[in-house]
């Protein structure tokens, strides 16, 4: 059984920094891709940042230059954010292409962000 867990999230002042973590566990093969996205009160699921297993990355526009994606290592993935907005406020999801008994994509259960004063 794959599980994507979430860390990291909780309550910061305009201006600051968070670090998420996602830790990928149990029967994995190999992780072709890891991302994270975020879903904000009455708007879509979108994504935000994403690494491939080779290293290359890719950024939402709102986010680049702030939010920095790492390689993951031990199947541990993190997401630093610095120069935080009220409007990076929403529930950060990990997700992950990978091969365990079946190839699919996994997602962790979220973890709050709040951007508030």
């Amino acid at each position: 059984q794959v599980q994507l867990v979430e860390s990291g999230g909780g309550l910061v002042q305009p201006g600051g920094s968070l670090r998420l973590s996602c830790a990928a566990s149990g029967n994995i093969f190999s992780i072709y891709s890891m991302n994270w996205y975020r879903q904000a009160p009455g708007k879509q699921r979108e994504l935000v940042a994403g690494i491939t297993h080779g290293g290359s990355s890719n950024y939402a526009d709102s986010v680049k230059g702030r939010f920095t994606i790492s390689k993951y290592a031990k199947n541990t993935m993190y997401l630093q954010m610095n120069s935080l907005k009220p409007e990076d406020t929403a529930v950060y999801y990990c997700n992950a292409r990978l091969q365990a008994n079946v190839l699919g994509n996994y997602w962790g259960q979220g973890t709050q962000v709040t951007v508030s004063s």
